[in-house]
């Protein structure tokens, strides 16, 4: 089930093309340009890039729009109080490249697929939920709901909800079951992903 939903999550941001449909005030038609701009980056890497160049673009898309040190405190959970400054900072950055080379690989393999944007709803905090459509070639659609929020560099996603399933949890239980069964050591996380991203 993990597996299968990462991989939607990876489709979701390959996605053929984007419409953003604003729905309330201007900073949640910020939020909703956010996503449409990086849905529109992603489609152009997709169709003018291959190999290393198409990874590295792909892990700029990741930094440029993802909270990653959001995303990895979660997904690291109880473990990240655990981890050293150096581990925190490894850890960080391995996310950033393993998500990215994740994508990467599946770009050509998506093409054809499309995200709808519709509704964005704020929330309490400075954030937002941008809910859209991934319409899939011979497939049923897909509920993807983005949530964005105001970090220290701007609006960033925060989480990517798929059909409900949110990308964050998913990565806390992959990331801890593989703790769990390696003594509860975070160092074994660091370098599985260390070795993901190479």
């Amino acid at each position: 089930m993990i597996v299968a939903v990462r991989r939607l999550l990876a489709s979701l941001l390959v996605a053929g093309s984007a419409a953003f449909v604003p729905s309330a005030p201007a900073s949640a038609a910020d939020a909703g340009g956010l996503i449409q701009t990086m849905t529109t980056e992603i489609i152009e890497v997709a169709r003018t890039k291959t190999g290393d160049d198409r990874q590295a673009a792909m892990r700029r898309i990741v930094r440029n729009n993802f909270d990653i040190p959001y995303v990895g405190r979660l997904a690291l959970g109880m473990y990240w109080d655990r981890a050293s400054e150096q581990q925190k900072a490894r850890f960080l950055d391995a996310v950033e490249a393993s998500e990215a080379r994740t994508y990467s690989e599946r770009l050509g393999r998506h093409a054809g697929y499309s995200v709808i944007i519709g509704t964005v709803r704020s929330r309490p905090d400075k954030a937002w939920v941008v809910e859209s459509r991934l319409n899939q070639a011979g497939g049923l659609p897909l509920k993807i709901d983005w949530e964005v929020h105001e970090s220290d560099r701007g609006l960033r996603v925060s989480d990517v909800r798929v059909e409900g399933i949110s990308m964050s949890l998913i990565l806390r239980s992959e990331f801890s079951a593989y703790i769990l069964g390696r003594s509860g050591e975070v160092e074994s996380l660091v370098r599985e992903l260390e070795a993901r991203a190479r």
